[in-house]
């Protein structure tokens, strides 16, 4: 279903007690780029049903009722990391307990231990391993490839890959371009975190910054390998933090149109360094996704990720600008060593009935967001 391919809706006309809204709605009912300023008022302004209505009027505007979502499984081949992120509660120092990294065929072995109901998507993200080859990473997507030849694999986020470059002695143009030949298919959008220098000094200053992810993914979307956008908010960041963030993916996918979708992701503080902050509120998760959809009006898709906000929020955004929901998942780390509660994986059925019930049309997708029909437990793709 193309993105274009509906009619601007809601029905009723833009109200709101906010007087500061009433500029921004004029632009967005035109179809006009929001300023900076203007992703700054979203944030402040007090009256988030009216944000709400813009962000779901430039959803259904694009997209219409339906909702996409996804049959994939995540597969995080070590937590082992040399980075020290006060924001992770994943990663681990070499030797200390709770350890772990797979051998090829028991990652082989874990992709199949999913694929029950023929998933489309492999979702690859680990640690930063110190003594981990770049073969084995290229291995792993090689066997993957051999087994499972009609599933997409989205693997390696722009810090592995730089990671991975480094331990290599080779250019990230290099680093790309051999993933790209072992199978890689399209990258995730992890570890953007927030762009800003003086954010990422405190909660990943063992990380790439801002600017070396963005160039990353400019490298990676030169050569054809698409990929997600993230941005983790509710910890140190202010509301300028999170709009610069916004402007700055806003830029690149202007020059590379490279960036399939953007993820906003809730910090989960238990577990890590910074864990005397507090969760994020249900207001700022629904926020989150409607200043994303009415400041990328470049990014064809918004995702709520029912990991980070459960999927009771998930439905919600729904309406405040989000259409998609993201997949299966099956089972997950990250967010979960991070104290995350909800389910490690849904399954398809469930899916269906969150977006159904939030009045909404399941279209399922696969990474490219081409419509997946399925038979017994096979699928095939829209060419």
């Amino acid at each position: 279903m193309s993105v274009e391919s509906s009619s601007l809706r809601p029905r009723h006309s833009f109200q709101t007690d906010d007087a500061a809204l009433l500029p921004i709605a004029t632009k967005v009912q035109a179809g006009e780029r929001l300023s900076f300023e203007d992703g700054v008022t979203l944030y402040r302004s007090g009256d988030i049903l009216a944000v709400g209505w813009l962000a779901n009027s430039v959803r259904e505007r694009l997209h219409g009722d339906v909702t996409y979502f996804n049959v994939n499984r995540h597969i995080n081949p070590t937590n082992v990391c040399v980075a020290s992120c006060r924001l992770c509660a994943f990663g681990r120092k070499k030797g200390d307990a709770g350890t772990y990294t797979m051998a090829l065929e028991e990652a082989w072995d874990a992709a199949a231990s999913g694929y029950t109901e023929a998933v489309t998507e492999f979702h690859i993200v680990g640690g930063l391993h110190p003594d981990l080859p770049f073969e084995y990473f290229m291995d792993l997507v090689r066997g993957l490839k051999v087994r499972f030849p009609k599933v997409h694999i989205k693997a390696f986020t722009m810090v592995e890959v730089a990671f991975l470059a480094k331990r290599g002695k080779m250019t990230i143009p290099e680093t790309l371009q051999r993933m790209k030949e072992a199978g890689v298919d399209s990258m995730p959008g992890g570890g953007a975190e927030i762009f800003a220098d003086r954010i990422r000094h405190i909660i990943c200053d063992h990380k790439i910054d801002g600017s070396e992810w963005l160039e990353t993914a400019r490298q990676a979307h030169k050569i054809g390998l698409r990929s997600n956008a993230t941005m983790l908010y509710g910890h140190v960041e202010n509301d300028e933090d999170r709009v610069d963030h916004l402007v700055r993916l806003r830029t690149l996918q202007d020059e590379t149109s490279g960036f399939q979708t953007f993820i906003p992701l809730a910090f989960h503080p238990d577990h890590t360094a910074l864990s005397h902050i507090p969760r994020t509120t249900g207001m700022l998760d629904i926020r989150q996704i409607a200043v994303g959809r009415l400041m990328l009006d470049n990014f064809a898709h918004i995702k709520s990720y029912w990991q980070m906000v459960t999927p009771k929020m998930a439905q919600i955004s729904l309406r405040f600008g989000a259409d998609d929901i993201d997949g299966t998942v099956v089972e997950e780390k990250i967010y979960h060593d991070a104290g995350a509660t909800t389910p490690q994986g849904l399954r398809r059925k469930d899916l269906v009935r969150l977006i159904t019930e939030a009045g909404r049309t399941p279209f399922e997708r696969d990474t490219m967001y081409r419509a997946v029909t399925r038979s017994e437990d096979t699928f095939t793709v829209a060419v």
